[in-house]
């Protein structure tokens, strides 16, 4: 038995001292608990990690569960994180209507950002918690299964996951990649997309540590036999229109249905040709009806019934603009806080989410707006002080 302990691995990270591979698989051990992990998350994020240690991590996270492997070849998407971001949602069942299976894990929300789990969990029925065996089974039958992370696949992540959100070690390079990869290992991704974001809403702040981490996912993923395929996004304003569990599950059903906001088409279409190899096959899959149809059979397969009415808040007010005036910018991370403050997120481990609040702007950079004219719309369940929302915005006045 080895002598190691816990509080000797926390603080060899904490004095900047490269960690083994042994030492990582002992803060890793399920009997390690919350409070320990916590110390060692901050170490990581203030000490960072070399290569090594970052392919060691990886490792020992994907070797603390099973790892799937299929027949055939499985894509999956992932996101690193933003305000309004419910690409998935359209994604998957658009990639599985052009005949490329998909079989993706997903995570809840961290901080200001949504989780794509709570916003299906918006559905009513919609189970986001599946075994190994139901998630092979449905891919098969279906195309497409997104669910949460089950005990059986890259455990330790999900441990890592959950406290990170908590603890203020949401935006570090080495924990993001690995935590990302070892679901994507673990799940026997073969072509995977990976959407990083760069910008205020985001957890990498500009251009250049976006990179970095693209970089790095995509070098763990090539040495794991995944074809991957790394882009940057901008995150200085929501993606979409809708801030909010199920306000954005409904604006992912509008753009299955053949409307939706640009940006949001133009992103999602960009990421399914690549998982596809095809973007024509990809448009005519969404303009035919048959991504909203294998969106709908997804939705049923897991519990969900994709015609109930989503859950609605019983305050909705629109925000005007208090003059004449060109849109500079919505920002992304005040509209994220703001969602989060009404309820639409967590602040503490665990801890339950409003799936009906939320913010859905009409206006964006570029934009003009007109006295009186809204600017955003809010959902809640009390009446929120204009002056929340209208911070949300910077305004130029209009031109005389």
């Amino acid at each position: 038995m080895s002598d190691l302990r816990a509080v000797d691995v926390i603080a060899r990270k904490r004095d900047g001292e490269q960690l083994s591979r042994a030492q990582i698989d002992v803060i890793l051990d399920p009997e390690t608990p919350d409070y320990q992990l916590s110390a060692f998350l901050m170490a990581v994020r203030l000490r960072g990690m070399t290569e090594s240690e970052t392919v060691d991590l990886l490792e020992a996270m994907v070797e603390s569960g099973e790892r799937l492997s299929w027949p055939w070849p499985v894509a999956d998407k992932h996101s690193t994180g933003g305000v309004g971001d419910k690409t998935t949602i359209v994604l998957a069942p658009l990639v599985a209507a052009c005949g490329v299976f998909v079989a993706k894990m997903s995570g809840r929300g961290l901080g200001h950002t949504g989780g794509t789990l709570d916003k299906l969990e918006s559905i009513p029925g919609m189970r986001t918690e599946l075994s190994v065996a139901a998630m092979r089974t449905q891919v098969e039958r279906v195309g497409v299964a997104v669910c949460g992370q089950s005990a059986d696949l890259a455990p330790a992540d999900g441990r890592l996951y959950a406290l990170r959100d908590v603890t203020a070690t949401i935006d570090s390079i080495p924990l993001i990649a690995t935590s990302v990869m070892s679901k994507k290992v673990a799940s026997g991704a073969t072509r995977l997309v990976l959407d990083v974001k760069a910008g205020e809403g985001a957890f990498m702040p500009d251009a250049a540590s976006a990179g970095e981490l693209a970089a790095l996912m995509e070098r763990l993923g090539a040495a794991n036999g995944i074809e991957t395929h790394a882009v940057i996004s901008s995150m200085d304003e929501p993606l979409g229109r809708a801030v909010g569990n199920a306000l954005e599950v409904e604006e992912a059903v509008a753009m299955l249905s053949g409307a939706g906001p640009a940006d949001l088409h133009e992103l999602v279409l960009s990421e399914a040709a690549v998982l596809v190899g095809d973007a024509d096959r990809v448009a005519r899959a969404l303009r035919s009806g048959k991504a909203l149809e294998t969106y709908r059979r997804w939705i049923a397969a897991q519990g969900g019934d994709p015609d109930a009415e989503l859950p609605k808040a019983p305050v909705v007010a629109d925000v005007a603009a208090p003059a004449d005036a060109n849109v500079v910018r919505c920002h992304a991370r005040r509209v994220g806080d703001l969602a989060m403050e009404l309820g639409g997120g967590r602040l503490v481990k665990g801890a339950p989410i409003d799936h009906a609040v939320g913010v859905v702007v009409h206006k964006k950079g570029g934009d003009r707006v007109a006295r009186g004219e809204p600017l955003a719309t809010v959902h809640s369940r009390e009446p929120v002080e204009p002056e929340r929302v209208l911070a949300c915005f910077q305004l130029d006045p209009a031109d005389a």
